[in-house]
């Protein structure tokens, strides 16, 4: 544990030889990309054996280590280190297994790009980065590998920047998340000047601790929050992630799975001691969560490109991640980020494969294609299912567990009422991609008749992701998590933090409403998508208007675009005439064409003649003398 350095050094070995090297190499590196990231998964679960043996009745707290970095005699010491705990251990998990997938996929999907290289490389900077975020164990190294992260992710989503959309997505992506990051580099400061330190243990003990003044407590939680919503795309910094699905399918898949999306939830978990001292901030990140995630189950209704049915399913699922945070349930937002990682990493690479084989992306013109293709097909619905929360599959228990720790927390009812609105439209929306693309007669002949399954490349790790994905969360079975070599289970395991280890809960009447609910939208699903007549007339047919809002995601980019135009640029231009007409005409220039004026006036007073200068001398001791003497008297 103590060498977990080396996880986030393979893949940057492999960016820095690819960069270097690849146009010289076998098949421009693809290979050593590939070997460096899957040796990274295998020390992973080395890492994790490891934690295995450590972890005993009395908890395991984590392992650190550091080493000096900067030192101030006197002043302050700076070290830089790891911290392995049961949270980073499932986040490495994540990271490499979907890390590793991914590059093989893309050894097929990117196949014939003309920066195939160059992609392999920034893919495993992006890894890198990752790695190196979760595993810092102080403050300062997680916001340098959080930034590395925006940069990787703007990189590859920008990949394609011959094409405008795709360069104006990655644009999009980097500012808003750059809004984020603003304040999380705020409340990092306002941590270091209360706490005199960047360690994250001792920031944790002494916020717990009630050592840091309230008021800027409340100020750093504020702000590193508002670090986490910009990463993890939630409300209102939520727009960059539907649009970065201009990036190829493979960067989907990883943005969305296991790296940047997932970096907030990570950041709001490891950091949620803080938060918990802070009065009303739970209710903060539970309010943000739920507008989220109802906000995505929505507007997915209406979406016509697969993808970015794909990226709202995302953000409907980082906000219940949220949820369960600002609820308390580390263990259930955690144990969904596990299972999200396999069945939303089988979503995208899934529909890339439909992308790839069909070459198109609009669901209103595909159909049919369960013939076509026999592996991606069944791998897509079970990706849906699990995300829909059909049970036996992952979703279900991970749901599940979300739902009991927001029914057995802190936060209002509310809360609980307004998360079971969002199962059954989340099935209902998951549904119609499915029967869209899927089922039914084929729309666009065409594209029918060119269908293909993909290579084996690429249907190989979609079909191990499906397998995970129906397996996975039975990991939740303290049978299963020990048969698996988890110490007292999956969950005792993972989750024995300092409160002791969390107990899967089981409230009945929430897990029969979450059956009934996503069982009854299935079948409405079915009923209004499951017809002959063209989708997106059938949908505006209901409402035209509702539609409509839908379609257009409620007009939230309009009104950011419009809040832009008319207030950000309208300021913009009175500052720039402020600094223009104020600050340099009257304030600089104005000075100067001032003195030249006045000294241009006193060159008259200049006139060379001895008699003039004793007659101002003379009228000078004249006044001097009458105002004497009139002060005397």
């Amino acid at each position: 544990m103590g060498d977990a350095w080396v996880l986030p050094a393979l893949p940057v070995a492999g960016f820095v030889l690819l960069l270097l090297f690849s146009p010289w190499l076998p098949r421009k590196g693809d290979w050593l990309a590939i070997a460096l990231m899957a040796t990274a998964f295998v020390l992973t679960l080395v890492v994790g054996r490891d934690v295995q043996n450590t972890i005993g009745d009395g908890g395991f707290h984590g392992v650190a280590r550091s080493w000096q970095w900067s030192n101030i005699p006197g002043a302050i010491e700076i070290r830089m280190g790891t911290f392995v705990d049961q949270i980073t251990l499932v986040m490495l998990f994540c990271v490499t297994l979907v890390g590793t997938l991914v590059m093989v996929y893309s050894t097929s999907y990117m196949h014939g790009d003309r920066r195939y290289g160059w992609f392999f490389a920034i893919v495993s900077l992006f890894v890198a980065s990752m790695l190196t975020l979760v595993l810092a164990d102080n403050l300062l190294l997680l916001y340098f590998a959080w930034e590395l992260v925006g940069l990787c992710s703007m990189l590859l989503i920008g990949h394609y920047n011959d094409k405008q959309s795709a360069a104006e997505a990655a644009k999009k992506a980097f500012i808003t998340t750059r809004i984020g990051d603003v304040g999380l580099l705020i409340g990092i400061i306002i941590l270091f000047t209360q706490t005199h330190t960047f360690n994250i243990q001792q920031i944790l003990e002494m916020a717990e601790g009630g050592d840091i003044n309230s008021k800027w407590l409340t100020g750093a939680a504020i702000c590193m929050f508002a670090g986490a919503c910009g990463k993890s795309a939630q409300f209102p910094l939520h727009v960059w992630l539907p649009d970065a699905m201009e990036g190829p399918t493979p960067v989907s898949a990883l943005i969305h799975a296991a790296t940047m999306v997932v970096a907030g939830v990570y950041l709001v978990a490891r950091m949620l001691p803080l938060f918990e001292a802070v009065d009303g901030m739970p209710e903060l990140i539970t309010v943000i969560g739920l507008i989220t995630t109802l906000l995505a189950a929505f507007i997915g209704l209406a979406q016509r490109d697969i993808k970015r049915v794909v990226a709202y399913s995302t953000l409907n699922s980082l906000g219940l991640m949220m949820v369960a945070l600002g609820s308390g349930a580390v263990g259930a937002a955690m144990l969904y980020l596990f299972v999200h990682s396999f069945f939303k990493a089988s979503l995208f690479l899934a529909s890339g494969s439909v992308i790839h084989a069909t070459e198109e992306q609009e669901v209103d013109k595909l159909g049919g294609l369960w013939s076509k293709m026999p592996i991606t097909a069944p791998v897509f619905v079970i990706g849906a299912a699990a995300m829909a929360g059909v049970i036996p599959l992952s979703g279900f228990w991970a749901k599940d567990e979300i739902l009991a720790g927001v029914y057995h927390g802190p936060i209002d009812s509310a809360a609980l009422v307004l998360l079971l609105i969002s199962l059954p439209i989340t099935a209902l929306y998951m549904t119609r991609v499915v029967i869209l693309t899927f089922f039914g007669e084929p729309r666009d002949h065409h594209v029918f008749e060119h269908a293909h399954e993909s290579p084996s490349a690429m249907t190989m790790p979609i079909a191990l992701l499906a397998v995970l994905t129906a397996i996975g969360g039975l990991v939740i079975f303290e049978g299963v998590g020990e048969a698996l070599g988890f110490h007292s289970g999956w969950l005792g395991f993972v989750y024995n933090l300092a409160e002791g280890p969390e107990e899967f809960h089981v409230v009945w009447w929430l897990s029969i409403f979450s059956v009934v609910s996503v069982s009854a939208s299935i079948l409405a699903g079915v009923w209004i998508w499951g017809g002959e007549a063209v989708p997106s007339r059938r949908a505006a047919a209901f409402s035209p208007f509702i539609y409509n809002l839908l379609l257009n995601r409620f007009f939230i980019d309009e009104l950011y675009q419009l809040a832009i135009d008319k207030v950000v640029l309208a300021c913009g231009q009175a500052v720039a005439w402020f600094d223009r007409a104020v600050v340099n005409d009257a304030g600089v220039q104005g000075t100067g064409e001032a003195t030249d004026y006045l000294g241009f006036l006193s060159k008259y007073q200049q006139t060379g003649k001895v008699p003039n200068y004793a007659l101002g001398i003379v009228i000078g001791i004249v006044v001097i003398a009458i105002v004497a003497f009139g002060y005397r008297t």
